[in-house]
């Protein structure tokens, strides 16, 4: 357990007292970030470089219970862990922070997932945001969404904006004890906003996120650009959902998510997330734009490719993509 870490998670629950109740339970949705994260200036306390703006993904998520048990316990989808396995050891690494409040109990942790893994939709963010939920009410703590915003994102960094639904902004912050990095729910709707998921695979990419970020901002030339345009993404990002402009925020989601994958081609050894089915789909996104059909894209670190698109252009744009998995975030 990281003494920085322990040190933060003391700093947000100072003010609060512990009433242990039975049982703590909580669902958390999973979010696509428009302005992505890429790179940590503290990787103890989960800091980000720049800010970010996402869309949770409505019911698509993660439904977690957790109590106080005899021994440490982990679920997930009905089938319970070793606990030397990856996940469990993750969970009680996490909870390990918190634990010194509550008298250092065992937990019982019941977590399950709605989220297709096969659909490259991570899941870490909807499951540290409900962890933190669930252990929220099982502590009576009742910290305001800033606060778990902040603890969510000691698990995952973009745990902290799954913490709300909507459109959600993730602050970088510029402190170094990290309490003015936060993610806040942006005070906008968009019943009509889409967002369709294309499987091209179920394989575990060959680096994870952790990994290539560090490798990126060590090595790679372009990384010195990415902040800033980051952040004039962001501005153009917030202010299209503000004015409706779906143009202005499909184009910048598309260059933002592109931008982002040069920076990890031009790390050495070079990042290359994207296989040639990924490829494929960004050509054909761009040419049936290119054809009339408002649609743009946007990519995490991985080969999976998602759609954005408006209601009006639904019909079309499942069939010009069979197969889609359609999401309405507003709902």
């Amino acid at each position: 357990m990281d003494d920085i870490q322990s040190q933060f998670v003391e700093k947000i629950l100072a003010n609060t007292s512990a009433a242990l109740k039975t049982t703590g339970e909580a669902f958390a949705p999973s979010n696509i970030a428009l302005c992505k994260y890429w790179g940590k200036r503290d990787a103890s306390l989960n800091l980000p470089i720049n800010s970010s703006l996402s869309i949770s993904l409505g019911k698509l998520g993660t439904r977690t219970s957790i109590r106080v048990s005899d021994v440490d316990r982990v679920v997930l989808n009905g089938a319970e862990l070793d606990a030397e396995s990856s996940f469990a050891l993750r969970v009680q690494g996490f909870l390990n922070l918190f634990r010194p409040a509550l008298g250092d109990p065992c937990f019982e942790v019941i977590t399950e997932n709605n989220i297709p893994t096969a659909a490259g939709l991570a899941s870490s963010a909807s499951g540290f945001a409900a962890l933190v939920l669930a252990l929220d009410q099982l502590a009576g703590w009742n910290l305001g969404r800033r606060e778990l915003s902040m603890l969510a994102r000691m698990g995952s960094g973009s745990a902290s904006r799954s913490v709300f639904e909507g459109f959600v902004l993730w602050h970088a912050g510029c402190l170094t004890d990290g309490t003015d990095s936060y993610a806040h729910r942006l005070d906008y709707e968009w019943p009509e906003f889409r967002i369709g998921v294309l499987e091209l695979t179920a394989s575990a990419k060959p680096v994870g996120s952790r990994d290539g970020m560090n490798r990126t901002v060590e090595t790679s030339a372009l990384y010195e650009s990415w902040p800033a345009q980051a952040g004039a993404d962001l501005v153009a990002i917030r202010d299209s959902i503000a004015s409706r402009d779906f143009r202005l925020l499909g184009k910048t989601a598309e260059r933002n998510a592109l931008s982002m994958h040069a920076t990890m081609l031009s790390a050495w050894p070079p990042l290359l997330y994207l296989m040639p089915e990924s490829i494929e789909q960004i050509h054909k996104v761009q040419r049936v734009r290119s054809n009339g059909l408002e649609i743009y894209l946007t990519i995490d670190a991985g080969p999976n490719i998602k759609l954005l698109f408006l209601a009006d252009n639904e019909q079309d744009v499942c069939a010009a993509f069979p197969n889609l998995q359609v999401i309405r975030p507003f709902d």
